[in-house]
């Protein structure tokens, strides 16, 4: 078995023609559903980024327990495991947070890795003298130019350095994929996950794919929003959603050379290919942007998946109701090379899912410190904690980092050792206060994150979720199905107390 796992970030499915989206065109994505299983009900697990990778990795739900953080040394790794039990592993990715204190453990569980520099604000291109006038007069003071903005600085800076589309990361990231495949395509028994931050904000693309939409804006770059409720005008609205649209499109192209180097081998025959992402991205719906703060919304929880089996048969080119997340990403690429799923692991292969698609399922996502979201698949309720500002809940790590920091003082100064959790393999925890200030998502000012209240919705009634339901007994049903997940997941008292819930 060979498998080509490839992963974008931000990669909102309702930008997919696949998925009914409309705002540009997705020939490729669409083309790769024809020949596919396409999943209409996957949702993430843990978020936002690294946490979603750790539920990569593991096979479980972590938010309950850590926020944004490395894999823990008890942690399961589906490529080590597979590295281990003598199956090749490659990472090729843009991704720099993987390279931050917070994400340095995911890369090097792979046989090897390929990291590809320039993305956002890696801390890539040294400028000690940047062309500050040139910025302010190029880039929009609504996103970029303001005082504390050191990450957008160094975004501006690595741009002056990205200018032909050979040098974008992500074409690089496409060219090292095939470079991995011309040396190995006739290998078997081997793993490439090819991980593109692109469409990830900022949303900078080679012009030949941002002249193809046009916008009545004339002024200067805005193609970052902040996390924030919208403030921009109609006409810069609609520039942002273009600039994402092209970038988009360009993840498109791209993944159908892809498509078209599957084709040029006959690498459909004997290789698995899976694409998916982490999350999606508000696009001013709910008027806000981004994720983090508000609801997990279904254009952000509610995400892509398309497998691609040789042995699917007659469920080429279907679609499934089946309902999955990320975690169970990890066990069905474990099952496709055989191997054995750790006793530690929660998901369940997607593809023994999709043969079980009128299963009753639930699954719940989240935030550490956040809301807790649940589904079956047709409502969607988003279950708050009665006090976000309550600092009883605590961290359980080995590896105390935040984002890009180490845990402060005043973190660490709350540390003390806690028994072993069902998951961590014997081992002992630290268990770390989880202070508001300090450096994990949301972060920042959480006027906005506060103001938010539980609510259920109607996903196939109300798709925009734009209209609470009051349907106590649904509310009911998917609130016990939170507190059974919870306690699969070895929940603590302090979390279930913090959310408001009794496991009992």
């Amino acid at each position: 078995m060979r498998v080509v796992f490839v992963l974008f970030d931000s990669l909102n499915r309702l930008a997919m023609g696949c998925y009914g989206g409309a705002a540009v065109p997705t020939p490729n994505f669409d083309r790769f559903a024809t020949r596919s299983l396409t999943f209409d009900n996957h949702y993430v697990g843990s978020l936002p980024c690294m946490p979603a990778r750790r539920d990569l990795h593991t096979g479980r739900l972590s938010f309950m327990h850590r926020s944004w953080g490395p894999l823990e040394p008890f942690d399961n790794s589906m490529p080590e495991l597979l590295k281990n039990a003598g199956v090749y592993t490659h990472l090729v990715t843009d991704h720099f947070h993987y390279f931050e204190d917070g994400g340095a453990t995911y890369h090097s569980r792979y046989s090897t890795w390929d990291f590809v520099r320039g993305q956002e604000y890696d801390t890539w291109k040294a400028l000690v003298k940047p062309p500050l006038e040139q910025f302010r007069r190029d880039y929009s003071g609504k996103h970029y130019n303001g005082p504390g903005q050191a990450n957008r600085l160094q975004h501006q800076i690595n741009r002056q350095f990205i200018k032909k589309e050979k040098d974008f990361p992500a074409v690089q990231c496409f060219e090292r994929a095939f470079d991995f495949l011309d040396n190995n395509r006739e290998a078997d028994n081997w793993m490439l996950h090819l991980e593109c931050f692109d469409p990830h904000e900022p949303f900078y693309t080679p012009t030949r794919f941002r002249d193809k939409l046009k916008t009545n804006y004339d002024g200067p770059i805005i193609d970052w929003p902040k996390y924030a409720p919208v403030s921009e005008s109609p006409d810069e609205i609609a520039e942002i959603r273009a600039n994402y649209a092209a970038l988009v499109s360009m993840c498109d192209e791209y993944f159908g050379k892809l498509l078209d180097y599957f084709d040029a081998h006959n690498l459909w025959d004997d290789t698995c290919l899976i694409l998916t992402t982490d999350h999606g991205y508000l696009l001013s719906e709910h008027d806000w942007w981004a994720k983090n703060v508000m609801p997990y919304y279904e254009e952000i929880s509610h995400i892509p998946l398309i497998v691609h089996h040789p042995d699917l048969g007659a469920r080429k080119g279907t679609r499934t109701s089946a309902l999955t997340q990320t975690p169970d990403l990890m066990p069905t690429i474990l099952s496709l090379f055989g191997q054995h799923i750790p006793p530690e692991v929660r998901g369940t292969s997607v593809l023994e899912l999709a043969d079980r698609e009128d299963e009753e399922r639930a699954v719940i996502f989240g935030m550490f410190g956040g809301a807790i979201g649940a589904t079956d698949g047709q409502y969607t309720c988003f279950l708050y904690p009665p006090d976000l500002d309550d600092e009883s809940l605590s961290e359980y790590t080995l590896m105390p980092t935040h984002l890009h920091s180490f845990f402060a003082l005043d973190e660490l100064k709350t540390a003390e050792l806690h028994p072993p959790l069902s998951f961590t393999k014997g081992l002992p925890v630290l268990r770390i206060s989880a202070l508001n200030d300090a450096r994990r998502p949301p972060g920042g000012d959480r006027t906005h994150f506060k103001s938010f209240r539980t609510a259920l919705y109607d996903n196939i009634a109300d798709p925009g979720q734009l209209n609470p339901l009051d349907a106590p007994e649904v509310e009911s049903r998917l609130t016990k199905a939170i507190l059974e997940i919870l306690i699969q997941h070895t929940a603590t008292p302090e979390f279930f107390n913090w959310m408001g819930l009794s496991p009992s």
